[in-house]
């Protein structure tokens, strides 16, 4: 078989397609190989030769020259041998070019699918080194068409895929659209689009935040972490090295104009610009904002917060279905339990009043553990001596009494509701775990949410002020 125009669609497929000439070069010798093979069987030694100049396809077949031939697919007598060449032994090995158009119609297809398989192996391999590096960019591409729920996104020299669960609720796109999303993934062995692309996840808000802001991309402003609910809301935390720089007004812009741009990509969803603080109580009163924090207390072996705010801000701080404290908690990377300053005293009330109730504890020494940290009894049942020791008037027999009597306390709680198959309460155990986003006040504050705390992100007209 003689492909005559096989030099220009090679070059034309190298050149179109990013594949390197070489590799397509190597896909079409093993293709013509293989169709030897089908017509001759796969004993044959074969070899297979593009010649560059000409671009036609040289297929050579060697056989070995010995006296008495007994397989002539791999054989030929030093007699036929010397018709070719007069010079050759008893042990050379001589080729003789064979006639591709006698390979026949099934070969001449089975070399088709070869250097189309090959091709494709090869366009595969071009794309994954071109795009594996550019994971974490934002691209921009033409939606081609929809298979099921995904988008298929045109980018170009190959296609991208937009999966379903990486869309936005509520955008619509149609063919033809242009659409911007984040590199997700590079995939190299798949039959469909190897780039994955997202438009929900926070990288994509962050980079289209340092296309927007120059301070980002000059190293002056640093982005330290964002969360989002996607087409919903966004927080965004960011810090200056330049005490000069205001980061939360630089995100801004005049008038809001750069976070607006942001906005207005992601469809409406609505940002919050944070101020980052290397104190986690701080950032975590930052990340709460509009709400107004009145005292916060870390757990820091739980990597948890306990965050008291006044009873008129506890549903600005939740936010509507939990949304603010949600997106807080991601943001800071902090368990957040929010409760009402009467709700905390209640709790505090509760807890101080098991105490008191222990046998031998009396107002001054519960009010001695509740100095040292012991709110409640459940805290002391799980006090160790080396601490109780410490306070004042309780020694080491002291210490095991009252651990053991805090014990049974909690104990006796527990039976007795189990007896009533009521339950127990954290407050009728004095516990510190206080019910918090889910207590009946959060519910019924829940739907009175003031639209202030999500109808403008953080950064609207107090930041603007401050970039002006």
């Amino acid at each position: 078989m003689f492909i005559a125009d096989i030099k220009r669609v090679v070059e034309q497929v190298s050149r179109d397609k990013g594949i390197d000439r070489e590799v397509l070069i190597k896909a079409v010798e093993e293709a013509m190989g293989s169709a030897a093979r089908k017509k001759f069987g796969n004993k044959i030694d074969i070899e297979v030769q593009y010649n560059r100049e000409t671009g036609e396809i040289e297929v050579f077949q060697f056989k070995d020259v010995i006296d008495v031939v007994t397989e002539p697919d791999l054989q030929i007598s030093l007699e036929e041998g010397r018709k070719l060449d007069p010079d050759c032994e008893v042990g050379d090995s001589l080729g003789t070019k064979m006639d591709t158009s006698t390979f026949g119609r099934i070969a001449a297809q089975s070399a088709k699918q070869v250097i189309i398989q090959k091709m494709k192996d090869a366009e595969r391999d071009a794309v994954y080194s071109s795009f594996i590096d550019r994971r974490g960019e934002v691209i921009n591409g033409i939606v081609q068409r929809f298979d099921r729920n995904d988008i298929i996104v045109n980018l170009g020299q190959t296609e991208g895929i937009v999966p379903a669960r990486e869309q936005v609720p509520r955008e619509t796109y149609r063919r033809g659209d242009r659409i911007r999303a984040l590199i997700m993934d590079v995939l190299h062995d798949t039959r469909g689009p190897q780039i994955v692309l997202s438009r929900t996840q926070p990288d994509f808000m962050i980079n289209l935040f340092k296309t927007e802001v120059p301070e980002i991309s000059e190293g002056i402003v640093t982005i330290m972490g964002a969360a989002r609910e996607p087409g919903i809301r966004a927080k965004f935390a960011v810090t200056s090295n330049d005490s000069d720089i205001d980061p939360v007004g630089a995100c801004v812009g005049m008038k809001g104009s750069r976070v607006q741009n942001v906005v207005q990509e992601l469809r409406g969803e609505k940002i919050d610009i944070i101020s980052w603080h290397i104190d986690p109580a701080k950032f975590v009163c930052n990340a709460l904002a509009p709400a107004e924090i009145s005292r916060v207390i870390i757990d820091e072996e739980n990597n948890s917060m306990e965050v008291i705010v006044p009873d008129d801000h506890l549903s600005i701080a939740i936010g509507k279905k939990g949304q603010n404290v949600r997106l807080a908690s991601k943001l800071t990377q902090w368990h957040l339990d929010v409760i009402s300053e009467s709700r905390y005293s209640e709790a505090m009330q509760d807890g101080y009043n098991s105490l008191v109730s222990l046998p031998g504890v009396g107002i001054s020494l519960a009010d001695a553990l509740y100095e040292k940290g012991f709110f409640s009894a459940e805290e002391l049942s799980n006090a160790s001596m080396e601490d109780l020791i410490q306070i004042r008037g309780i020694g080491e027999e002291k210490a095991v009494k009252l651990v053991d009597a805090a014990k049974i306390y909690i104990e006796n709680l527990y039976a007795e509701a189990e007896t009533s198959k009521e339950g127990v309460s954290d407050e009728d155990i004095g516990g510190d775990e206080v019910a918090t986003a889910a207590d009946d006040q959060k519910v019924s504050e829940e739907d009175k949410i003031d639209d202030a705390s999500e109808s403008t992100p953080l950064s609207d007209e107090t930041e603007t002020d401050k970039e002006q």
